[in-house]
């Protein structure tokens, strides 16, 4: 059994203070009828926003796949989406999870954000409606919210991978380089950035494992401007690595200070940051080299159970009608409409909260992302995705400036590795 995380529920408490008279108050009631609520949460604002920036897109398509209703149990309901953006707020998740629950009636929650799906689970489960969440390591949206793998939760499910699996890429990626083995590190204080900077089974503990030595930088808030004391750390320590976790602005603003302070490592591993095209981009010739997690790209062999389209076409059509780059969490904000559609199919009685739960818990399907499987989970209340990692490499005369290569797939076989990682020194 994994060890529990020594996660702080300081944000976790706060975020649910707000929705604390939902345990004084009765089950919401849900009149019978023939339509579906589905509520859904993302980051279309703040430092989160390229999170979902996609959804508004996908929110459409799935609009117009079930604009007929869905027959379920021989009977066909309309189905009625309620998309609220967070702000990248953890109190604002909770604001808008309690609306979502207690005004708008929802019979189903899919969360596409970490601190909404901390913020929100305990609703969840209080209120008894079902919630399905994603990107965001499993286990920072479970010991975070006090629970173990063996317990679970009564009504709320995640599928996600685990950041010691994400984190279990860094050190394979930077095995392929030769430096001094000195890696720098520092992590914005948020469930996941615990989660990742945790000296039991976090980072750390992978780092040194794997034989890299560590130059702690801490934790930082999310409105820090100021990554100088990290930088001067860093370059006096030598360190040819530089990792963690953070948001785009956080690492822009790291990168720039770390060019006019004369750092220049051979590698950064920035968990959160590198995963958007756009942030690349914003970093100039400068982004040339940055290695990240891949959860999902144009090239995985899976394939859509709502549209039967291939990660490729889904990618092409984004592309195509957005003008916009494909991201990675395109892949899961699909494959999360993808199990919370079977889950009310499978259900036979979508307004029956116990049947859908029980349906979510026995689901088994090929997605977008690949197999999400809560039926053979031994994580109660969870389903394990793959993780692979890359490095954004600048093209020539190509539809993007930049394109993810896949250099790590131990964890994904079925991504296949296309080139071995390069230093930065090699690509500057």
């Amino acid at each position: 059994m994994k060890k529990k995380l020594k996660l702080s529920r300081r944000s976790f408490l706060s975020a649910t203070a707000a929705a604390s008279g939902m345990l004084a108050a009765p089950s919401v009631v849900r009149a019978a009828s023939r339509e579906i609520r589905i509520g859904y949460i993302t980051a279309l604002s703040g430092p989160r926003a390229e999170f979902g920036a996609s959804d508004p897109w996908m929110l459409e398509q799935v609009r117009r796949l079930t604009e007929n209703g869905l027959t379920i149990g021989g009977n066909t309901y309309s189905v009625e989406f309620l998309m609220r953006d967070n702000q990248s707020n953890i109190n604002r998740s909770a604001s808008v999870g309690q609306e979502l629950i207690q005004r708008e009636g929802v019979d189903l929650l899919l969360v596409q954000d970490l601190d909404a799906s901390v913020a929100t689970g305990e609703m969840s489960d209080i209120a008894g409606v079902p919630s399905i969440s994603t990107i965001g390591p499993w286990q920072a949206w479970m010991y975070g919210r006090g629970s173990t793998p063996e317990q679970g939760f009564p009504y709320s499910f995640t599928f996600f991978w685990g950041a010691d699996d994400a984190m279990g890429t860094f050190p394979r990626i930077w095995d392929q380089i030769d430096t001094n083995r000195v890696v720098g590190d520092f992590y914005f204080d948020n469930s996941a950035g615990q989660a990742f900077s945790d000296p039991n089974i976090g980072l750390p503990a992978i780092m040194e494992k794997a034989g890299y030595s560590r130059i702690d930088g801490g934790r930082f808030q999310l409105e820090t401007q100021d990554f100088s004391a990290q930088v001067s750390r860093f370059k006096a320590a030598e360190a040819q690595i530089v990792t963690g976790f953070g948001f785009p602005p956080h690492w822009s603003t790291f990168w720039a200070q770390a060019g006019q302070m004369g750092f220049a490592p051979e590698a950064a591993t920035f968990a959160g940051a590198f995963l958007f095209p756009s942030a690349i981009d914003a970093l100039g010739d400068r982004g040339n080299g940055m290695s990240t997690e891949v959860w999902w790209t144009p090239k995985v062999p899976f394939h859509s159970s709502l549209t039967g389209q291939s990660a490729a076409e889904l990618a092409q059509a984004y592309e195509d009608q957005s003008g916009a780059q494909w991201i990675q969490t395109l892949g899961y904000s699909h494959a999360l409409f993808e199990t919370g559609l079977a889950a009310l199919t499978a259900s036979g009685d979508p307004k029956n909260p116990d049947a859908v739960r029980d349906a979510i818990a026995a689901l088994d399907i090929a997605t977008m992302v690949g197999p999400v499987n809560f039926a053979g989970s031994p994580i109660r209340n969870v389903a394990v995705t793959e993780v692979a990692g890359g490095q954004w490499r600048k093209t020539t005369g190509g539809r993007h400036e930049y394109d993810l290569v896949i250099t790590e797939n131990a964890l994904a076989p079925s991504i296949g590795v296309e080139d071995t990682t390069l230093p930065l020194s090699q690509l500057g």
